[in-house]
């Protein structure tokens, strides 16, 4: 089931994808069941929002691919390293990309999220499905001169617009080998599989709630193959995971 976040011009509302239409829910889906209200809009009328804006907070995931790690020059972790983008980071399909005036080497990153459901701590690997509303794709835009510069990640991974999130919210996909792609303007840059993963997402889930509590809306993104690289001003950068759709933004400078 595929669940959109839209709007055709009022407040945000959410409805499941059907077809070529949205057939519209009658509250947000993190809180209330899935009830229908019967009326129908098409989806070619209607504006993509970004389908989860977390109450709390983004967790990221470094170097979570091998040949990622290697790419830049980095070992494989000994552990999960973990990182936090605001919830101000996050946009929409079709919201642009600003570039940051403090970098002139702007990355995209292709990744596979996961939308926590509910208030949890300290969950166990077997238990981490109980507490996944759903999957999305994400776009872990980093500055990746300032990331190297800094002790800290945070003027890297955390600026406005650095969290592209969308198109659809899925449930009951089947995470195991997902493709994971990034094109810019229509060139292939990243092409993964999500079975390539180092720490699976049941043991992310286990590891980033043992630091801290995970509050429902919370979004883990689970980390980037290979192939990462530059977006300049101009370009449009789509992320593409199997089973969700497609993310695509334009870059701008301002």
């Amino acid at each position: 089931m595929r669940i959109a976040r839209f709007t055709t011009g009022d407040d945000p509302r959410y409805a499941v994808v059907d077809g070529d239409d949205l057939e519209v829910l009658s509250g947000d889906p993190l809180y209330t069941p899935l009830n229908p209200t019967g009326q129908r809009v098409p989806l070619e009328s209607a504006r993509l929002l970004a389908p989860i804006i977390p109450r709390s907070k983004i967790v990221g995931i470094g170097r979570n691919y091998a040949a990622h790690a290697a790419e830049l020059g980095n070992e494989v972790p000994e552990r999960p390293i973990v990182f936090l983008k605001p919830n101000t980071s996050v946009i929409g399909p079709d919201d642009p990309i600003v570039l940051p005036s403090y970098s002139r080497d702007v990355h995209h990153e292709a990744e596979l999220a996961v939308v926590i459901s509910r208030l949890c701590k300290d969950v166990p690997p077997e238990r981490a499905k109980d507490v996944i509303l759903g999957y999305t794709a994400a776009n872990d835009v980093t500055a990746r001169d300032v990331q190297k510069e800094d002790a800290t990640w945070t003027r890297g991974k955390s600026f406005d617009t650095s969290c592209p999130l969308g198109p659809f919210l899925v449930m009951d996909l089947d995470i195991s080998d997902l493709r994971v792609q990034a094109r810019v303007d229509g060139d292939l840059r990243q092409d993964g599989s999500t079975a390539q993963m180092i720490y699976s997402v049941p043991d992310l889930i286990a590891y980033v709630s043992s630091i801290f509590t995970l509050l429902p809306g919370d979004v883990i993104l689970t980390g980037t193959p290979a192939g990462v690289g530059p977006i300049e001003e101009g370009q449009r950068v789509e992320v593409e995971v199997e089973g969700i759709g497609v993310l695509g933004n334009p870059v701008v400078r301002r």
